[in-house]
């Protein structure tokens, strides 16, 4: 098992994490884990709070966060940031074909039926290109290590990435709390990522808008990432709407204000697809606009990201990745993916059911932890059950080996002890190029032991510090 901030062989303290081990070797750490109580009295002041769907009682909750933060050298960071700009491209150029000439299907590259029989493909954008090619205007892509130069793709998020408030009020947090570190640290900012977002999205709009009028669509106050939708919308200085606030006038999309109505020209929009347009989509929909995205196939407005970018996302399209940046760019994928096998295929399912106990299967849709089995984890009872569920719909699902994910660090009541952590760094696709946020969003495991990160699974979150040298 990594430690990134440990070596191996003596427990020497790694380069990256020396200045920061030796400010932590002044510090009262009983004292030190007292004050993540401030932390939390920090988070829970400006709101940073999220639902869990499915809670009885509904109960908003606090992200627990950790004040040890994790730090990544600038060659680390610089070997990620050319990979994972690499898939972004990879995966744009495959939406942009796979809903127009279908190349890479003609090719025998991906099986037709991947594509036609998922969920998340959308015959609706077929023949149709947003401006400037760009499908995934934002993306997380979720990172895990294994070793010092051992990091791999876990999964792609691309249709309504979510997180990047967190990473940006982790960040506030620590400068509010320990603002030596900052003068000790050559810390490389993430504070632009707002104006950035606002910039990348202005970008995309048609070419005789010179000043755009950019919206964030949510689908209201019930839903889990609410906070984060009000927090860009705030800190992007625009309006953060619903459905309802909407409508369409004579192909245009408007927006109802107390002053009157505005054209609105880009939708950032955190609502699912099937939930955009009842008149395009699920008719039973309330938290969509009618007519919205006829709109948008008629260039009226910009939907950011696209309809229909979630067959990228989808679980079983992610086992193609390497062979998409190939067909796409020529090169081999500079960031590897987890192997995947694919229960759907009688050979995979027949190794997944034989070695369930060994391995993590979790739902080709599926998302926050949800509907997953971690194998090693699982009791006998747990293993018998989700072997009946994947005899009875294997195309439900993929499975992957148990990494060994890296740990790091975390300030516990008896002092430091390592926990395991993933990585989701933040990505922006405008026609103008494609920028990675330096850094993201570690999310940490905070029971020991456990690998599930997913803060809707009890998983917390740290500061991510890329050092400028």
């Amino acid at each position: 098992m990594f430690d990134e901030m440990l070596t191996e062989q003596s427990d020497e303290v790694r380069a990256p994490y020396r200045t920061l081990m030796s400010w932590l070797g002044e510090q009262d750490l009983k004292k030190l884990s007292k004050e993540s109580a401030l932390a939390e009295e920090l988070f829970r002041g400006v709101g940073i709070t999220f639902n869990v769907y499915g809670d009885k009682d509904g109960e908003e909750r606090l992200i627990p966060f950790d004040l040890i933060p994790r730090i990544l050298a600038l060659n680390e960071w610089r070997r990620l940031e050319k990979g994972i700009i690499q898939r972004v491209a990879a995966i744009n150029a495959f939406l942009k074909d796979v809903y127009n000439g279908q190349e890479i299907i003609k090719a025998g590259v991906i099986p037709a039926d991947l594509i036609y029989k998922n969920r998340a493909f959308l015959p609706q954008m077929c023949n149709f290109i947003p401006p400037g090619d760009v499908y995934t205007h934002v993306l997380g892509v979720d990172i895990v290590r294994t070793g010092v130069n051992e990091f791999f793709v876990l999964e792609d998020n691309a249709r309504v990435p979510s997180g990047v408030s967190y990473m940006l009020e982790n960040r506030s947090t620590m400068r509010h709390m320990f603002p030596e570190l900052f003068t000790t640290h050559n810390i490389k900012s993430i504070s632009g990522y707002p104006k950035d977002l606002f910039n990348s999205l202005s970008s995309c709009a048609p070419n005789d808008i010179s000043d755009p009028n950019i919206v964030v669509l949510t689908p209201g106050i019930f839903n889990s990432a609410y906070y984060e939708h009000s927090f860009l919308a705030d800190e992007m200085g625009v309006e953060l709407v619903q459905g309802s606030d909407l409508e369409i006038c004579d192909g245009r999309v408007m927006i109802r204000t107390t002053a009157g109505t505005e054209i609105v020209d880009v939708i950032y929009r955190r609502i699912d697809d099937e939930f955009l347009d009842p008149m395009s989509f699920d008719p039973d929909s309330l938290l969509g606009t009618p007519g919205l995205f006829d709109a948008y196939r008629n260039g009226a407005v910009i939907l950011a990201n696209a309809p229909g970018t979630g067959i990228a996302d989808d679980k079983a399209i992610y086992s193609y990745i390497p062979d998409i940046i190939k067909f796409y760019t020529g090169e081999k994928a500079l960031l590897d993916n987890i192997p995947t096998w694919r229960c759907a295929e009688a050979k995979n399912l027949r190794y997944v059911l034989d070695h369930l106990n060994e391995l993590v299967v979790k739902e080709v849709h599926g998302s926050g932890g949800y509907g997953m089995l971690i194998g090693p984890a699982a009791s006998k009872r747990e293993l018998a059950a989700f072997a009946k569920k994947l005899k009875t719909n294997p195309g439900k699902y993929v499975a992957q080996p148990t990494l060994a994910l890296s740990t790091v660090p975390v300030l516990t009541k008896s002092g430091l002890s390592p926990r395991h952590v993933d990585l989701r760094p933040f990505v922006l696709v405008s026609p103008d190029g494609i920028k990675v946020t330096p850094g993201g969003l570690t999310r940490v495991a905070l029971k020991k032991g456990s690998l599930v990160v997913n803060s809707s699974q009890g998983g917390g979150t740290k500061d991510t510090w890329v050092l400028g040298k």
